[in-house]
């Protein structure tokens, strides 16, 4: 019998982490370039972006799709020096977060298809893919993570995912996300998420993987 993952607790108090807080306007160009630096080298950036301008148009995303996205909906946590960060897409209606406002929702619509330049297309029909498999039920789904590659290993992943995980298991939601390497995977499982749809991206050079994490008992 395969033994499965061993899930962490990240609501120990005898294991507090590093501190996090709610992002501010303010920390926009850290985040971009947090999550720039931890993806710069990364399948997804290499098969999502063009050559030309890569680290630019990533960076660009970075401040739009987690930087303004995740401040405007205060759904982004980071480290106090900022080395790492999480964002999330809340439930509709989720409790001490806003609705994405007017002005970031057509800058993406706008940008993001520029970003990607020839990529546009196929980016476009995954995501309508991801999107199509994640859950029916409300949920927060984790649509950015990263750790600057001088901090990893310090446990400031885990820091930054807690207050969502926390409250997922609290208010008895689940979370999602969708990820395209093992190795994400991996970490993922290690916080009680398990795969739910195992595919690829619709031109079939990339792996992904849709997890899904119910609410833990707080027992």
């Amino acid at each position: 019998m395969t033994q499965g993952p061993t899930i962490r607790r990240i609501d120990d108090p005898d294991d507090p982490g590093p501190d996090v807080r709610l992002a501010e306007a303010r920390d926009v160009p850290p985040i971009a370039a947090t999550l720039t630096m931890a993806l710069a080298d990364s399948r997804w950036t290499r098969w999502a972006l063009p050559d030309d301008g890569r680290m630019q148009r990533l960076t660009r995303l970075h401040e739009l799709d987690a930087g303004h996205r995740g401040v405007a909906t205060r759904t982004a946590w980071v480290t106090e020096d900022l080395s790492a960060v999480a964002v999330w897409e809340p439930p509709a209606g989720a409790s001490g977060t806003r609705p994405l406002p007017d002005d970031v929702r057509a800058a993406l619509a706008r940008e993001l298809p520029y970003l990607a330049a020839s990529r546009a297309r196929v980016v476009a029909e995954t995501e309508a893919f991801v999107t199509a498999a994640r859950p029916d039920t409300a949920h927060w789904w984790l649509r950015h993570l990263g750790v600057r590659p001088s901090a990893r290993r310090r446990g400031l992943a885990a820091a930054v995912l807690a207050p969502v995980l926390v409250r997922c298991d609290t208010e008895k939601v689940p979370a999602a996300a969708a990820v395209s390497s093992w190795a994400n995977v991996r970490f993922l499982r290690g916080f009680g998420f398990q795969v739910t749809e195992t595919t690829r991206t619709t031109d079939d050079e990339l792996p992904l993987w849709v997890l899904v994490r119910e609410p833990l008992s707080l027992s």
